[in-house]
């Protein structure tokens, strides 16, 4: 699960809300306005740490990566509406 928190007071920090955003879509699925769940190797979970990290700013920006382990339904409860799909379900557009 990926969390981040971009201070976007200015210009620049709205452009590296975008660009984090971009990044989290491109390695899992957005549960929440600032919320990814992503089902990661150890790999990608490599890839995606250094590209948010190449974005953010360490001072006023802050990013979180929990590492859940077990299956989604052994350790996530939702309550109200749930949009998550699992990765494996066929996308129809």
């Amino acid at each position: 699960m990926v969390t981040y928190d971009v201070n976007t007071e200015t210009e620049a920090g709205r452009r590296r809300l975008r660009m984090v955003a971009k990044a989290c879509e491109a390695f899992g699925q957005r549960v929440q306005n600032s919320v990814f769940e992503c089902s990661l190797s150890e790999t990608n979970l490599e890839r995606l740490r250094t590209r948010l990290l190449k974005i953010i700013d360490l001072e006023c920006d802050s990013l979180r990566i929990y590492r859940l382990k077990g299956r989604r339904e052994d350790v996530v409860e939702v309550y109200g509406r749930d949009l998550y799909r699992p990765p494996s379900d066929p996308l129809i557009i």
